[in-house]
């Protein structure tokens, strides 16, 4: 198995000594996920993080009516897992399933805390994942309650192009809190303006 990308995503951040990228990889499993696959079902425990080597995966809740609420859409090159979940060892809260066929690797919690443990290097790498996906959804919050929902489309797209052709418009707006309606109707809007 090749751990090229994986390890690419850790020197990023950091710089890993040989034994620590050998230590790492080795404690990876690798695991295909069918595209409508489940990694996580809300009530379970989040038992490992998964890095995505190729596909796309999303994250959501579902509500009192059954209707799915996106929290993350992730691709190649992105962590995912119920942090509440996968910290506190609780039912998770929400579900995680394969948009499209998918590999990941995963670390499972009990080898996650022997290589922080081990290699303080991964206590490094895994504060600065943690630290930007706490910035990220801080800033998801702020946005979703000021910004005008075009706005946040727009901010959708710009932020993240690489999802645009992977994910559905029924998926972009769950994410981005509007009904798929609504969106469409947006887009004709924006389609609009930007023919004048």
């Amino acid at each position: 198995m090749k751990y090229d990308s994986i390890l690419s995503n850790v020197a990023r951040y950091v710089t890993l000594q040989p034994q620590e990228a050998h230590a790492f990889t080795s404690l990876l499993r690798h695991r295909e996920v069918p595209r409508k696959e489940f990694l996580l079902k809300a009530g379970q425990t989040a038992r490992q993080i998964s890095f995505i080597h190729s596909g796309a995966l999303k994250a959501y809740y579902l509500d009192a009516s059954s209707v799915e609420n996106i929290i993350m859409l992730a691709v190649d090159d992105w962590w995912i897992t119920d942090m509440y979940s996968f910290s506190m060892a609780k039912p998770a809260m929400q579900y995680i399933s394969a948009i499209e066929d998918s590999e990941v690797f995963q670390l499972q919690r009990n080898d996650f805390d022997k290589l922080l443990a081990q290699f303080p290097v991964f206590e490094k790498f895994f504060r600065i994942l943690m630290q930007n996906a706490y910035i990220r959804e801080q800033l998801r919050i702020i946005q979703n309650l000021s910004m005008p929902a075009e706005d946040r489309y727009v901010n959708f797209l710009n932020k993240y192009p690489q999802l645009v052709q992977r994910v559905s418009q029924k998926q972009i707006a769950s994410y981005i809190g509007v009904s798929p309606e609504f969106l469409s109707a947006m887009r004709r809007r924006l389609s609009e303006k930007n023919k004048t």
